[in-house]
């Protein structure tokens, strides 16, 4: 039945019978009497007058409130009062419509509105000229306008590796029932709704969830029953691509179907079935599972293959997801570049939406992105968002090659060996050349079988090299398998030509013996090697071959205890203010999680990566692969503690994470060396925020750092270039009479972007344990600075006892230094609790 699906699919895909992308604009409208469209239309986003349904208090007529449907007591005490979201809804769409007519009744012309903004913002896409954008943003009604632009994409090993199966998963009643009835949205590339990741079939039967209301599209490529219960829903949001002129309904797929992987992939990261076997080229790699196995999914496809995704897409995805009453928000993509126009990083509106989102109870997680490891690389800015590095674990898949002089070479490919005891003579792809092939390749490329004269490789290892075209070039390792397969060849062997290129090179599943050295010293060894066997005329031409190998298996996986180390791709801290790379005195990225070599589902018609075509499973690196970790354990927390805020989970997270591996050793962060290795250095705060992830122990932290909305408007207030009416047009919240400073912000971190002299900063504790506890304070300080803490110890917890304690932290600089600087505090209970924040 499955293989009956996707022939329909490719055949589908294939004739490309839909043709045009189907209108997706919520309303079209003719105003004045010219029909006339200028050139130079853009989309932008626009926020007007009028609070959010989750943050409207009342105050209009005939209008009841709405905002307090969100908050943890009510959505845990009683049924959502659709009708009120209804009504007030209908409001918001008929300003804005009112706005948008007399608008372009002034200049006489259409109009699309793309998309109406209702949950965590109120405003709207549309399309507009450059000058139409400044004049409408002149309105009176009108707070912000921001142009459209680009966002891009940003496990078998990892349960047991962070200790699920005998922490969190038992405390839940173990695999069967982790992450139930939670709800996780992804904001992705789609989800391919026949992998057994997603299947309902053998999984105890779903229940009807009573607090989510999305919906499931139905597309011939996505066909009714689709969401079974393990998903939930499954929208797509393409009407600002469309516009861009660049989406095509049937190569993208105008429906929930993902036609890219990516999403697939997290998805299955998140919240897939547990114990799925991953089977590539007949090759078993383990049984497969998401961090919280039994939680829903809710799909929001923003994100297409090859052209990424546009903001006004991903806002109204993520509008949608919070209106259906998701738990947790999962972000694995980033900007493509800075928001347009943006004065402040935490006011742009994918972030001012986001913060809404928290508002409504729902725990946003957004990859950190992939600009490592320099400094001030980090795209996820806002402290109500958890922003994701990525983590390297302890697993490998090394491999061999035996030189028939009995020198051993380490490599890496996931391949088999070469048949048998016996040693293979070894040929160069330049010494096997015997035509003209494609001038975009060279012949050590391996591209191109035509090119060599195949009774001379046939039963050889043929030597190729793995250069930058393999990177940025189109040059890929499934094509070096057609050609090895075309000559016969028997095994691959490939070399680089520099260190900076084996760096990059990413091991994947082959079908033949191969083997990668990724070390330009090996490879120049074994190059050494084959030219001293190897017998040549007066032309250069080989006339005798000496040189000999056998290649060991590379499918097996090696684990090597250690703990995370940061990857080198990760991108960095410190976060910015604004976009002239201003830092701002807020801690990013938060925190460390598993991003490196991931297995995760795939869908077989998927594009974007060539050694996955036709693959059900892909492994994968990236902040996209770390962010799902997180966003499914942070749905295990969420299930254990439902009336907890998102800030509270936050903290918990964060505060118990590792900062050394299991032999006491201080967690690495990986650099650019001169060599295909990666150099290592202690990570700092601004690599992995508070540490690795170690969930069992956010589990039960005794003490958190909490923050709610009247925190965030205040952090808000106190950044530079927001007005009180746009605060309160995009949050609902009133600016204090009095402005604080962005350090007041009650976050699980100290980060000073400029101390000068003395600062007195204030952070609160609450115990969230069932005892009282006495707990003590013990800190290193930064190099440069003077820290003070009072009180040194305290006691809080237990009935009519104090929940709460302030501590004062004075922090005093004692040197001029230009180069940023780590401390540590940590808080040690007499019952066992501890936590830690850093310094920065």
């Amino acid at each position: 039945m499955e293989g009956a699906h996707w022939t329909r699919i490719l055949n589908f895909f294939f004739t490309f019978l839909l043709g045009l992308l189907p209108n997706l604009a919520n309303s079209s409208c003719g105003s004045g009497a010219s029909t006339d469209v200028p050139d130079g239309l853009e989309v932008y986003m626009v926020l007007v007058s009028g609070q959010p349904v989750v943050a409207y208090k009342g105050g209009l007529s005939d209008l009841n409130a709405t905002a307090q449907l969100f908050t943890r007591r009510w959505k845990s005490r009683h049924r959502t009062r659709d009708y009120l979201v209804k009504k007030y809804r209908a409001y918001l769409t008929k300003k804005q419509d009112e706005l948008l007519e007399s608008f372009f009744k002034t200049h006489r012309r259409p109009y699309t509105k793309l998309y109406s903004y209702h949950h965590i913002v109120n405003g709207f896409a549309v399309e507009l000229t450059a000058q139409e954008a400044e004049l409408l943003g002149k309105e009176s009604s009108v707070m912000q306008v921001e142009k459209s632009y680009r966002v891009q994409k940003a496990t078998v090993h990892t349960p047991e590796y962070l200790g699920l199966p005998e922490g969190i998963w038992a405390q839940e009643g173990g695999f069967l029932r982790a992450g139930e009835d939670i709800v996780i949205g992804l904001v992705d590339t789609g989800i391919d709704p026949t992998h057994p990741s997603f299947s309902a079939t053998g999984q105890s039967p779903y229940r009807p969830l009573r607090s989510y209301r999305g919906k499931c599209e139905v597309a011939p490529e996505f066909p009714l029953g689709s969401c079974n219960g393990k998903i939930v829903g499954a929208q797509h949001f393409a009407a600002a691509a469309s516009k861009d002129g660049m989406f095509n309904a049937s190569l993208y797929f105008a429906s929930p179907l993902d036609g890219d992987g990516h999403g697939s992939h997290t998805a299955s990261t998140a919240a897939g079935n547990h114990g799925v076997p991953v089977l590539v080229n007949g090759v078993f790699y383990g049984n497969a599972s998401g961090m919280a196995p039994r939680a829903r999914i809710a799909v929001y496809k923003a994100l297409y293959r090859i052209i990424g995704g546009f903001m006004p897409d991903v806002v109204a995805a993520c509008d949608q997801a919070v209106a259906d009453g998701v738990d947790v928000l999962s972000l694995s993509l980033a900007p493509n570049s800075p928001p347009p126009g943006s004065i402040s990083t935490f006011l742009n509106i994918l972030d001012v939406a986001l913060l809404n989102a928290v508002k409504a109870n729902v725990l946003v997680v957004q990859a950190a992105g992939n600009g490592g490891p320099h400094e001030q690389t980090v795209t996820s800015f806002s402290p109500w968002i958890i922003s994701v590095g990525a983590g390297v674990d302890d697993r490998s898949y090394p491999n061999t090659i035996v030189l028939s002089d009995k020198t051993v070479l380490p490599g890496t490919l996931l391949a088999p060996p070469t048949k048998g005891p016996i040693f293979y003579d070894l040929i160069l792809a330049n010494d096997a050349v015997q035509g003209e092939g494609n001038p975009l390749y060279s012949p050590s490329d391996c591209q191109v079988p035509s090119i060599f004269n195949k009774p001379l490789v046939q039963g050889k290892l043929l030597i190729c090299i793995y250069s930058f075209n393999f990177v940025f070039g189109g040059a890929s390792m499934q094509q070096v398998v057609t050609t090895l397969e075309a000559l016969g060849a028997a095994g691959l062997v490939m070399v680089v030509e520099s260190d900076s290129a084996g760096s990059m090179f990413t091991p994947i599943p082959l079908t033949i013996p191969g083997i990668v050295l990724v070390d330009a010293m090996h490879s120049e060894a074994l190059l050494t090697y084959y030219s001293n066997r190897t017998v040549k005329d007066a032309t250069g031409k080989p006339v005798q071959f000496g040189a000999q190998a056998r290649i060991g298996g590379g499918q097996i996986a090696t684990y090597s205890g250690q703990g995370q180390q940061v990857a080198l791709f990760s991108s960095r801290g410190p976060d910015m203010k604004d976009f002239n790379f201003n830092q701002a005195d807020v801690l990013k990225p938060n925190i460390l999680a598993p991003g490196y070599l991931i297995w995760g589902a795939w869908t077989p018609i998927g594009i974007d990566s060539p050694n996955y075509i036709g693959q059900r499973w892909a492994m994968m690196s990236g902040t996209s692969m770390a962010t799902p970790h997180v966003a499914g354990l942070a749905a295990l927390l969420k299930e254990k503690y439902p009336l907890w805020s998102p800030a509270a989970l936050a903290s918990a997270l964060v505060t118990t994470a590792d900062l050394e591996d299991s032999r006491g050793i201080p967690l690495q962060a990986q650099q650019i060396s001169g060599s295909s290795a990666p150099s290592l250095q202690p990570a700092t705060p601004f690599d992995m925020g508070g540490g690795a992830l170690n969930i069992n122990a956010a589990a039960n932290p005794g003490i958190i750092f909490d923050a709610g909305e009247a925190d965030y408007v205040a952090f808000l207030c106190s950044a530079e270039g927001a007005t009180r009416e746009q605060i309160f047009a995009s949050t609902g919240g009133m600016c204090p009479s009095l402005l604080g400073r962005s350090t007041d912000l009650n976050t699980p971190s100290i980060t000073l972007a400029c101390l000068n002299g003395t600062q007195i900063l204030f952070r609160t504790v609450t115990n969230v344990a069932n005892n009282i506890e006495t707990y003590t304070i013990t800190w290193t300080s930064p190099t440069d600075v003077a820290v003070a803490i009072a009180p040194v110890t305290f006691t809080v917890g237990g009935a009519g006892e104090q929940q709460s304690q302030q501590i004062t932290f004075t922090l005093r600089a004692t040197g001029i230094s230009t180069v940023s600087s780590f401390g540590h505090v940590t808080f040690v209970g007499n019952l066992g609790h501890q936590i830690h924040i850093p310094i920065s």
